[in-house]
């Protein structure tokens, strides 16, 4: 076969932001509604970094019925000067040039969250418009850009439609006005979440102590008045900290707040510890929520475990022939914010969800250390400090016993233990990447699920009760539920600080329950399981949820399913009178080959997976709905709860 001619006609440059047309993952990860909200999170960060660099104390975001988002702030407002190379003003500079801002050296940001020069430009050439006003010396400045098809039908990307000039208008203010339209052509769905931006901008405004934020959703007007919140937290972070243990039970009164700057890196720490069992860290740089860690998690935990021993062995706290404490005895039970604030910031990956500069965990070790050591100098009772080694001290008995429970649940459930065999219907495949597991409630299910199954890369887990649920127990008592046990042994990679994801012997884990109200509990039950103890098969994709339909609806000629009572409605308007409907009470009522053709089968089976968005916003509504606090439940469920879909619970977690 003759090559094909390769020359250099052939080598597409893409000019302006047609790249971003072209490869919108590239730049925003997906087109889904993820994506959708990173353009709207590119305006807002810009806002964001204005005020953590002090030059601007309040943000307002507002969503329109015709489907654009608007951004203000009050700071300097972007440049409308000419650049000296380009030629063109620095507004049309920032929002038509990828890789152009003022944040790459460190004489106008301090700190910033936007470290490519690619945000404002990437929301321009995925928007069908966008204008901007800019609020300065008196002026009010605009620009309009938009996205049009031309004579070759080609799509041109941000161009700029009206250029940058002076409105005639007078003003007193000082800032940026962008509003912009998501573009149909690139995003399936163009309606942003309320609940999603909601969650956001209070999380902003807890990181940024001071700052206003005004949200409003045109949207949802009732009675005339549009839905709106305004964000404002003057205790920033410590603030923060009480608002994620609503529905715990403090062990002291006060978050301790920690604070310090070293080689130009500032940094916040709010701690606070609760009677719970598990550990809750979330950490942020430059307002960007790195929920895989990193450097400067590690400083704060060497930091904090190194001066708490001290304090303990120096006042006989840990006698000469006690060992020393475990940072996560010392971690039980406690919800910890924090935040660095750096320039070159060097984080691992494309996700931004891990910090990897080796100078930030020395700050963060220097500046927690002195902190902690000032907060026990000035604290004359040290009623904090002891509470917190009161409780280190029962996690210390309790670790050991946990020890002894993993060494048992290794012993007894490996997966060639007999006690498993029987219960898991494992795969003949020997590859994880290709093997499923799916959990299963019930035997009735589980007997089905056995039979519909592709032994090859399917293997079944029943269960015969229900599983414990880890929010409220100890890791003792959680090793001590057979259930949890099996399922610990089935996955094969562990539990919470041994959990080793390289171990995972299946890389599709599925909860497959019934669409009921106990099915529900179950899903939620297993969920709060994986997330205390297994996060990583959450955060890295593996989790997921199978989807049973509901209904059965047959004609003379064919079967359908459907999955919910828009989708019946749908078909049975297809179809006609002469269909006949069966309502599935359980997965035990479908028979093998229903069961395969409709849930199991990768061909036709509908998956959701379980991801985590926001790890805050998930511990808060994962201690509101399986913790102890019946009327905080109560409250959430008559707020939020929506009877007629299934998991709100997993909706909420990411779902």
């Amino acid at each position: 076969m003759s090559a094909k001619k390769y020359a250099a006609s052939d080598i597409k440059v893409l000019e302006g932001l047609d790249a971003v047309r072209m490869r919108p993952g590239m730049y925003i990860g997906t087109t889904g509604l993820k994506g959708l909200h990173h353009i709207l999170w590119e305006i807002v960060d810009n806002s964001i970094d204005e005020a953590s660099n002090g030059f601007a104390n309040q943000i307002t975001v507002c969503l329109y019925k015709d489907g654009s988002a608007s951004v203000e702030d009050n700071g300097r407002g972007i440049p409308v000067d000419i650049h000296p190379k380009l030629r063109v003003s620095g507004v049309e500079v920032v929002f038509t040039q990828l890789h152009a801002g003022g944040k790459f050296g460190n004489d106008n940001y301090n700190f910033s969250g936007g470290l490519h020069g690619v945000g404002a430009s990437v929301t321009n050439a995925l928007s069908d418009w966008l204008k901007v006003q800019v609020y300065k010396n008196g002026d009010i400045y605009e620009i309009e850009f938009h996205s049009f098809l031309d004579d070759k039908g080609k799509i041109n990307s941000g161009v700029t439609k009206t250029p940058l000039h002076k409105t005639g208008e007078k003003t007193d203010k000082n800032g940026t006005f962008v509003i912009f339209k998501p573009d149909k052509r690139v995003f399936p769905k163009t309606d942003f979440s309320q609940d999603a931006v909601v969650t956001r901008l209070r999380e902003l405004a807890f990181l940024n102590k001071g700052l206003k934020i005004n949200f409003i959703d045109y949207r949802d007007d009732k009675e005339g008045e549009p839905f709106s919140r305004e964000f404002f937290y003057e205790g920033g972070i410590s603030d923060f900290v009480v608002y994620l243990n609503e529905g715990k039970s403090p062990i002291y009164k006060n978050p301790i707040y920690l604070t310090g700057e070293k080689d130009g890196i500032v940094v916040e720490a709010a701690i606070q510890h609760t009677d719970s069992y598990t550990e809750s860290m979330f950490s942020y740089v430059n307002n960007i929520p790195t929920s895989e860690g990193g450097t400067h998690e590690t400083g704060f935990k060497v930091a904090f475990t190194k001066v708490m021993n001290d304090y303990a062995r120096k006042n006989n706290v840990l006698k000469e022939k006690d060992g020393l404490f475990l940072g996560e005895d010392l971690r039980e039970g406690i919800t910890a914010v924090v935040i660095v604030k750096m320039n070159n910031v060097q984080f691992e990956g494309q996700t931004k969800t891990k910090l990897g500069n080796p100078e930030a965990r020395f700050a963060v070790e220097s500046i927690i250390t002195d902190a902690i050591l000032n907060f026990i100098a000035a604290d004359k009772k040290q009623e904090t400090i002891d509470a917190i080694l009161k409780k280190a001290l029962g996690a210390m008995k309790v670790r050991e016993a946990a020890r002894k429970a993993k060494d048992i649940t290794r012993q007894k459930n490996s997966i060639e233990n007999a006690n498993l065999v029987g219960k898991l219907s494992s795969c003949t495949g020997k590859v994880a990447e290709d093997n499923e597991l799916f959990i299963v409630e019930g035997d009735s299910a589980g007997g089905s699920a056995k039979q519909a199954r592709d032994r090859k890369f399917q293997a079944i887990l029943p269960l015969r009760g229900k599983p414990l649920n880890a929010e409220k127990k100890r890791l003792d008592q959680v090793l001590a539920n057979e259930e949890i046990r099996t399922i610990i042994s089935a996955l094969g990679a562990g539990i919470g600080q041994d959990f080793d994801l390289s171990n995972l012997k299946f890389h599709k884990v599925i909860i497959l329950a019934d669409a009921d109200q106990d099915g529900a509990h179950i899903r939620a039950i297993l969920i709060t399981f994986f997330f205390r103890y297994m996060k990583e098969l959450i955060t890295e994709g593996h989790l997921y949820i199978g989807q049973p339909p509901l209904f059965k609806v047959e004609t003379k000629d064919e079967t359908l399913y459907a999955y919910n009572d828009d989708a019946l409605d749908k078909l049975k308007e297809q179809l006609g009178r002469t269909s006949s409907v069966q309502r599935y009470k359980g997965l035990g009522e479908m028979n093998p080959e229903q069961l395969w053709e409709t849930t199991m089968d990768p061909k036709n089976r509908v998956l959701v997976q379980v991801t985590l968005e926001d790890a805050a916003n998930a511990e808060r509504i994962i201690t509101t709905l399986m913790g102890d606090d019946i009327e905080h439940r109560k409250e959430y469920i008559q707020t939020h709860a929506d009877f007629n879909k299934v998991d709100e619970f997993a909706k909420k977690m990411g779902v």
